[in-house]
């Protein structure tokens, strides 16, 4: 049972400012990571509000933190290694940092959040020294096993500081879809400044608050996930603790993310560049300092539901047979959130074996292996990593043999071919 925490009169957990703006609310939900074993069906499961709000001073988009991050990530079913073309990106990313920061033999790299060494092991074959930090031991370890140095610890002020007397100070500071996740954003953020080496660079990759509004990416709101960020925001987060960024570039990956680099304020060798300025301006004409702008949010959300209710609805009624493919926290958003169980998904599939002959959270949809879509020859699949639609829709091409299609719920129901043409939002 989690360690539920006080809630009441809730602040940003950047300026302390009284949190009262509502973003989106979408009811409660289950930590989406926890999925269910057979034995633990007919427990009862908690489920905590699912309410964003905005801050009226920094605009951070921000859930409560209803759970310890122990409780959360002490034990954690998502391994990066999974996604082939995650795998591609943070190779690409390993090539672009040796070349533009010169990274050798005689650099430390260090990573936040380094999952199963899905990332590091690049800069390993490249003769780069490396650390991991991370929190969940039971991933930790498939790091380990790969011989990739890790530490089992929450970073932090008390992590920077232990391993920058160990001589770990970082060349490279990295953190993939980390900072969305850290409840304690202060001592986070100064952890870094801690333990970056006078000269080194820091690089972060979040989802775009810009790209989640715009492409309506409410499933990417769950309890693991704190913080929503602009760039505006997050630059405001970083200066706070003398922390400049000074370059930013937009990434397509998870539905649109941004990747920041930063340095010492003091360290005057890395000028800001104009992607900066030119994103900064963007951000202001889109309205990110606009409180009307997050209150349009929780209408449109609210169509996207009956959006696609209707699909799946109209799919049964019509005697089709509908699986899931994947079992991610967005996922488990958008099953929750829509109220779609077993009578509208027969079961989904994950290549992950470690939630494979589990189910889902709060839903309690049969997570199987991806073998059993061939066995059972289903009219749709549904795939709830849609920011994964390409890779998944050519993996499992073979579904035009029967004459199965692919759907995709975010941002508007679009069904596609077995050769990833569009055919439309109806079934």
């Amino acid at each position: 049972m989690p360690n539920v925490k006080a809630t009441a009169g809730l602040n940003c957990r950047f300026c302390a400012t009284p949190l009262q703006e509502t973003f989106v609310d979408l009811g409660m939900s289950p930590l989406c990571q926890t999925h269910i074993t057979p034995e633990q069906l007919s427990l009862m499961e908690p489920f905590f509000p699912l309410h964003a709000y905005v801050c009226g001073k920094c605009y951070l988009v921000q859930l409560g933190e209803f759970v310890t991050p122990d409780d959360i990530f002490s034990e954690y079913a998502y391994f990066s290694s999974f996604s082939d073309s995650w795998l591609k990106h943070v190779s690409d990313y390993t090539d672009l940092m040796v070349e533009r920061f010169d990274l050798g033999s005689a650099s430390q790299v260090v990573e936040i959040a380094s999952n199963d060494g899905y990332l590091l092991q690049y800069f390993v074959e490249k003769g780069i020294p490396v650390l991991g930090v991370e929190p969940a031991a039971n991933v930790a370890k498939v790091a380990v096993d790969k011989g990739i140095p890790s530490v089992v610890r929450f970073f932090g002020q008390e992590t920077a500081r232990d391993l920058a007397a160990e001589g770990k100070g970082a060349d490279l500071l990295l953190g993939n879809n980390v900072l969305a996740h850290v409840p304690d954003l202060n001592d986070f953020v100064a952890g870094m400044k801690i333990l970056l080496k006078p000269g080194g660079v820091i690089t972060m990759e979040f989802p775009h608050l810009m790209r989640l509004v715009e492409e309506n990416q409410f499933d990417t709101i769950y309890h693991e996930h704190f913080s929503y960020f602009s760039f505006c925001t997050v630059e405001q987060v970083f200066a706070a603790h003398g922390i400049t960024l000074f370059d930013v570039q937009e990434l397509p990956t998870h539905g649109g993310s941004l990747r920041i680099y930063g340095r010492h304020a003091g360290d005057q060798t890395k000028p800001v560049g104009p992607a900066v300025a030119e994103l900064k301006a963007r951000e202001g004409e889109w309205g990110v300092h606009d409180m009307a702008l997050y209150h349009r949010f929780n209408a449109k959300v609210e169509a996207t539901k009956r959006r696609v209710l209707s699909f799946l609805i109209e799919a049964r009624n019509a005697g089709k047979s509908v699986v899931g493919y994947g079992a991610p926290g967005k996922g488990n958003t958008l099953l929750n959130y829509c109220g779609i169980r077993t009578d509208f998904l027969d079961y989904t599939v994950d290549r992950n074996p470690y939630k494979q002959g589990k189910y889902t959270p709060g839903t309690h949809i049969p997570i199987l292996d991806p073998a059993r879509i061939r066995e059972t020859k289903p009219d749709y699949i549904f795939i709830l990593p849609w920011n994964l639609k390409s890779e998944v829709i050519k993996q499992n091409a073979y579904v035009g043999e029967w004459g199965g299609k692919f759907v995709v719920p975010i941002p508007e129901v679009q069904v596609f071919a077995a050769d990833g043409a569009a055919l439309g939002g109806k079934p």
